[in-house]
């Protein structure tokens, strides 16, 4: 009796690959390779049978080529965006043409994998993909999210969630960007936890953190006897991302030279210890992040163009504090009882007129210097409530009679405030601070704005302890 492919599809519980490509010998290489991990697979030698058969059938990853008789495996990608947004689809890409495959990734595709094709790789991919589209309890992109939370109801908080989730369902490298303090280590741990990588390692590395004389072995590895000291071989923290995600905080402090190496890990997924003459091939997500604006030091030749492209794919801003104050109750009442917890005691209730103190302060150190300040406020106050008098801010702040008030700096009552020095350096690290924003961290720019040269500009940062 002849079984129609939508009703065997329904009677097999296996999940399904359309595999999209004109060469049989490659459609056959992949479906054997897909058939060992018990995938069913469907093929189709152009564009237009794709259409059909993803019109008509249910699937779980679509792999396709990228040259294809009637059309290119971008518009494929684009065309399953549009209309099958929750499949997952991964291109083939020829060998080296990793522009392609950007293109691919910045459509929506779940990853890329090039031609010749290594099966240990491929089989990565497909695993990984299966996995995503294998989660019954997740009903929407918006719930997609799990691990720790991030806390706020603000719009903008809602918009970067739903960025998190979609990002999520990708490989693509993400780029996180935002102020100091602002929580982009806990967005890079929210994208790992919510996507197909999740039950493996994340890795995160302070790239400003490293000796650039150690640089290269710490994250690559290196084989014994490489240099003098290394008297075994060492494992690399990319290696020791396999299976997961790789964080690489701070990635404008890479030198140069590091950043040709990573640009091979982003584009060719190897690696290569020092001492060994061999690469190794990793499978890893690479996610990046920064407070300094990278295209300022692309222009200053300061950071790669290529390498800005490829870890670029996508883009993910954390919103600063000041743009979304209306969050700061809820975060106060929830870092008060995770320090409460902390200390084994009661946390303390904030009164009305130090939360207003609290909204109306601009946080330059963001949610970082929000817990600061709370920190050292629950340690001040005796009756568990937390006054104005125990809320100790950088600088007094006026109290705003209407929302769209600016929010000005009060002059100093020399009565009672501090020695004349002190109020000195607070305003003048106001001054600075407010430049650098004004300029998204570049420091020549900054200086310029302050009328003072570089160097002097680096001198008071370091001496006014400003992050």
């Amino acid at each position: 009796m002849n079984v129609t492919a939508a009703s065997a599809r329904a009677v097999s519980s296996r999940p399904v690959v359309l595999i999209v490509d004109d060469e049989p010998d490659l459609l056959e290489l992949v479906s054997l390779t897909l058939g060992r991990m018990n995938l069913e697979t469907r093929t189709a030698p152009d564009v237009g049978t794709a259409r059909r058969l993803l019109k008509g059938e249910k699937f779980d990853l679509c792999l396709t080529d990228m040259r294809l008789p009637d059309g290119d495996g971008l518009d494929l990608v684009a065309w399953i965006q549009e209309n099958r947004s929750d499949l997952p689809v991964a291109v083939i890409t020829a060998h080296g043409n990793v522009e392609s495959a950007v293109r691919a990734l910045k459509l929506g595709a779940f990853d890329f994998v090039s031609k010749p094709l290594d099966l240990g790789v491929l089989r990565k991919l497909v695993g990984s993909a299966i996995r995503l589209g294998d989660r019954a309890d997740i009903d929407s992109a918006t719930a997609n999210i799990r691990g720790p939370s991030l806390i706020g109801s603000s719009e903008a908080m809602a918009q970067l969630r739903e960025m998190i989730a979609r990002v999520a369902r990708s490989q693509a490298p993400v780029h996180i960007f935002g102020e100091s303090g602002t929580g982009k280590e806990l967005v890079a741990r929210l994208v790992h936890a919510s996507g197909s990588r999740r039950d493996g390692p994340f890795i995160a590395v302070n790239c400003g953190a490293i000796p650039t004389e150690l640089m290269e072995s710490e994250l690559f590895g290196h084989k014994r006897g490489s240099f003098t000291g290394a008297v075994a071989d060492k494992k690399g923290l990319v290696q020791s991302a396999e299976g997961g995600t790789l964080f690489l905080d701070e990635v404008a402090d890479l030198p140069l030279h590091m950043q040709v190496k990573l640009l091979r890990v982003v584009q060719e997924k190897t690696v290569r210890p020092v001492g060994e003459s061999r690469e190794e091939t990793v499978d890893v997500r690479i996610l990046s992040a920064t407070h300094k604006n990278l295209a300022d030091l692309v222009a200053d030749g300061r950071f790669r163009e290529d390498l800005f492209y490829r870890i670029n794919v996508i883009e993910l801003r954390v919103p600063s504090l000041r743009e979304r104050s209306g969050d700061i109750p809820e975060l106060s009442q929830t870092i008060l009882g995770r320090m409460g917890k902390r200390m084994d005691i009661d946390a303390p209730q904030i009164s009305e007129d130090a939360f207003r103190m609290l909204r109306e302060y601009p946080f330059p150190g963001n949610v970082r210097e929000l817990e600061n300040v709370l920190e050292r406020a629950m340690t001040l106050c005796t009756e568990r409530m937390i006054a104005p008098e125990h809320i100790k801010l950088r600088a007094a702040v006026r109290p705003a009679t209407d929302p769209t008030t600016p929010v000005a700096v009060v002059s100093p009552d020399l009565g009672s405030s501090p020695a004349l020095g002190a109020q000195l350096e607070d305003i003048e690290r106001d001054a600075i601070v407010k430049a650098l924003e004004k300029t998204r961290y570049n420091k020549t720019a900054a200086a310029k704005v302050l009328g003072m040269s570089f160097r002097a500009l680096r001198y008071r940062i370091k001496k006014l302890g400003i992050e």
